[in-house]
């Protein structure tokens, strides 16, 4: 599972600085790692103040007007 997670992260990582093109992978493994992130908030509340910065949450944003737009 920490493979997996390491690729998520590595494809949203590469994505926002560029070196690889924002497409649907980078959104599926930001929907991915999201996810992960509630059900550790879900686990246990010391993860409560865990947020992604502030330029995935523009990321997550743009993924949301091309699926509304």
């Amino acid at each position: 599972m920490i493979e997996s997670d390491s690729k998520h992260y590595q494809i949203v990582e590469k994505s926002l600085a560029g070196d690889r093109a924002v497409d649907e992978q980078t959104f599926a493994s930001l929907e991915i790692l999201s996810e992960r992130l509630e059900h550790l908030k879900n686990v246990d509340r010391i993860f409560d103040g865990v947020t992604f910065s502030p330029q995935v949450m523009d990321l997550k944003a743009r993924n949301r007007e091309v699926a509304v737009g």
